[in-house]
């Protein structure tokens, strides 16, 4: 696999492609095999914040003093994504390639929170995808949901999700529809809208140098997806029965900064009836000669759980992943090692934050997996261009 990616401080950006067994992520909206650019745009913020008082409904809030932090730290941003994608398959499968066209917007409104011992607010986020191109013959690339009975992408779809918050001192608790971002479930960004859930999470960061993280979920909203579905588990190449469902996910755990240099990272989770895991993660950084010398090591170990749904899960995937940065360059080497008797599991639609973020596709997490990889990364910061970065990956 060979990957090439440009970073821009406008935008969050990706697209994928595939040749047979070759692939590549990209952010530059010129690749003409898949392309994925966004704009995104502040357009409210704090006390000049009329629209998103109205879709937040502040006139419920009966005192005014109490409304004031949560109409001043208010802000929302709309989001343009428009998204091109183009696999070719060389296998002799029902289909051989899939390609689709589609334009996204994504609206957040988040507010900030009353006044008093424990504050309240309400975020609000609108979703949308219009299809561009698409037939049912290379429908498929889960930009658009598609019909079950005769394969065609639908015209249109949206969704519109709140999210209730309350905040005590360093304790945030939100509930209704959430983005999870850790390493066992990163809601996948990859695609036209973003993956969420429904259910309730709690950050705390009560004490020193601990980020503390709990969750119960219940139902998952996919990115090609207007409606809330069961918990499944991922099933490329049938590793798993991915037509087995799950109530619930919960999960708990945290980051620790032990020190400027070293942080570790551990959770468990266990998807009701299909498996559990638990992750293990150490970070470092040590300063030699005029750079800073990187080790990201990584650990998931998984069983079945419950009734086994999905059936048996066995696995243990270790990561290690050892870089150097000097001024705008970086170089990077890394190896996974994948055990037991079946694939790394992970829930339907996220990524696993396997080898690295952001790096790692279900195509190397297959049982008895060995991967490695070289990585060249510049940040153009050095030479003045902030925000702007490179990456080149094999």
């Amino acid at each position: 696999m060979l990957q090439f990616s440009v970073h821009g401080p406008a935008a969050n950006r990706r697209t994928e492609s595939k040749n047979n067994n070759n692939k590549w992520t990209t952010d530059m909206p010129t690749l003409t095999r898949g392309t994925a650019s966004a704009v995104s745009a502040r357009f409210f913020r704090g006390k000049n914040c009329s629209l998103a008082l109205g879709l937040l409904g502040i006139s419920a809030i009966p005192d005014p003093a109490q409304a004031q932090g949560f109409i001043d730290d208010s802000h929302g941003t709309l989001t343009l994504r428009n998204y091109y994608m183009d696999r070719d398959y060389k296998d002799d499968g029902t289909k051989t390639a899939i390609r689709e066209w589609a334009q996204g917007f994504i609206f957040n409104a988040e507010s900030g929170f009353t006044q008093g011992p424990v504050g309240f607010g309400l975020d609000a986020r609108t979703l949308i995808g219009i299809k561009l191109d698409s037939s049912p013959d290379r429908s498929g690339t889960e930009l658009l949901p598609v019909s079950a009975s005769d394969g065609r992408a639908a015209d249109e779809y949206s969704r519109l999700a709140l999210t209730g918050k309350l905040k005590f001192r360093e304790t945030t608790v939100k509930t209704g529809d959430v983005s999870i971002f850790l390493p066992f479930a990163f809601a996948s960004p990859s695609r036209l809208l973003p993956q969420t859930f429904r259910g309730t999470t709690v950050t705390s960061k009560e004490i020193d140098n601990l980020t503390f993280n709990a969750g119960y979920i219940d139902r998952v909203n996919k990115r090609d997806s207007s409606n809330y579905q069961a918990i499944t588990i991922a099933a490329p190449n049938r590793r798993f029965n991915g037509a087995a469902t799950s109530s619930h996910m919960a999960y708990a755990g945290g980051d620790y900064q032990v020190d400027k240099e070293l942080s570790i990272r551990a959770y468990h989770a266990e998807v009701d009836d299909l498996y559990t895991q638990n992750t293990l993660a150490l970070l470092h950084k040590l300063a030699i000669g005029d750079g800073v010398l990187t080790t990201d090591l990584r650990s998931f170990f998984s069983r079945d759980t419950g009734s086994a749904k999905a059936g048996e899960v066995d696995n243990q995937n270790l990561s290690a992943l050892l870089g150097y940065k000097w001024g705008g360059h970086s170089v990077s080497l890394g190896y996974m090692h994948s055990s037991g008797d079946t694939a790394t599991p992970y829930v339907s639609g996220t990524e696993l934050m396997g080898l690295s973020e952001m790096t790692m596709s279900s195509d190397f997490l297959n049982a008895k997996e060995r991967t490695w990889q070289a990585i060249y990364d510049y940040d153009f910061t050095a030479v003045g261009l902030v925000g702007l970065r490179s990456r080149l990956r094999y």
